[in-house]
């Protein structure tokens, strides 16, 4: 091959055309998610002082969000809720009557919208864990019936995607017999598989009152340093029924959502975490990035590197002012 000066690579970035012509990898409004925090003692919409630009809804408030969804042609939402009260069960959750069966009722027959749902314990049991927690530990198999029981509940009440979230081993498919078994077999599965025990979550867990009271989440979120694991995660859910899999979070783990691209098939999906937001948003209120250019930069880092799908409380933004 000749090289330089004969090869020159920069002819084909000399104009926004050439570049726009020759881009390897764009983002589109249809492969986002836009994370939505859903609130049953709210009476109207509530800004997030923690999460700039953002805002949590009462179960019935979220037509006007979605109909902004629908016009910026965005992939979905993705549904999060927290009870009126807490107990160590955590049986709002599934309470037909919660928070997100109300939202998901409210939203069904008047959206085109897909909508998913998380389905975790967290933000529902008195003690802020995303199972049930005994003697200083998560009793696994205890906790998949009621997670199970939640995804059905969600299901019933119009989801098009359950998203389990607790990284519970087995978690999917005690999700998918029990979706199948009350008549949702066409109902997908949307598992956080590698979902690691992050510093980048705490911002979520200040708006959803999920914080644990005792103990941690590592013995049941994945250890970040384990990338092998992460792919065993992956695979189990995979043959337990899981319709895609997903990264969370987003830019610190790039190189397993890229591993993952090579080895899987089915879709991919990555999370970019409130704590990734939220730095992103106090940067740029700082002076020190340019949202407009740093959030395209982003949100097609996690394309490049394997991702179908990307939730980011991003989303809806980047669409509507331009920045994709």
């Amino acid at each position: 091959m000749s090289s330089f000066p004969t090869v020159r690579l920069r002819r084909l970035r000399a104009q926004e055309g050439s570049r726009r012509m020759v881009r390897e990898t764009s983002v589109h409004a249809s492969s986002l998610i836009l994370p939505v925090f859903v609130d049953p003692a709210l009476r109207k919409p509530q800004s997030i002082p923690s999460l700039p630009g953002l805002t949590r809804y009462p179960p019935e408030g979220l037509l006007p969000l979605a109909r902004r969804a629908e016009r910026a042609h965005l992939g979905g939402l993705l549904l999060f809720g927290r009870p009126l009260r807490k107990d160590p069960q955590g049986s709002g959750a599934w309470d037909e009557e919660g928070s997100v069966p109300r939202a998901l009722r409210s939203l069904r027959s008047r959206t085109r919208l897909l909508l998913a749902a998380d389905v975790c314990l967290c933000a529902y049991t008195t003690d802020g864990h995303c199972g049930y927690w005994r003697d200083g530990g998560l009793d696994n198999d205890r906790s998949l019936p009621s997670v199970a029981r939640v995804a059905v509940s969600y299901a019933r009440a119009g989801a098009d995607w359950l998203a389990p979230s607790a990284m519970l081993d087995g978690q999917v498919q005690a999700l998918r017999e029990a979706l199948d078994g009350s008549g949702h077999s066409d109902r997908a599965i949307l598992a956080y598989s590698a979902k690691s025990a992050s510093a980048f979550y705490d911002p979520f867990r200040e708006v959803e009152g999920s914080s644990p009271r005792q103990g941690d989440r590592k013995g049941y979120q994945m250890d970040y340093g384990n990338a092998r694991e992460a792919l065993r995660e992956m695979a189990m859910d995979v043959e337990e029924g899981a319709d895609l899999v997903m990264v969370k979070p987003g830019l610190p783990q790039l190189d397993l959502l890229a591993r993952a691209r090579e080895r899987f098939q089915l879709p991919l999906a990555v999370y970019q975490v409130s704590g990734e937001y939220a730095m992103m948003k106090d940067a740029a209120r700082a002076g020190h990035l340019t949202e407009s250019r740093a959030v395209p930069e982003v949100l097609t880092a996690f394309r490049r590197a394997g991702a179908d799908v990307i939730l980011s409380y991003y989303a809806l933004e980047a669409v509507e002012q331009g920045w994709i």
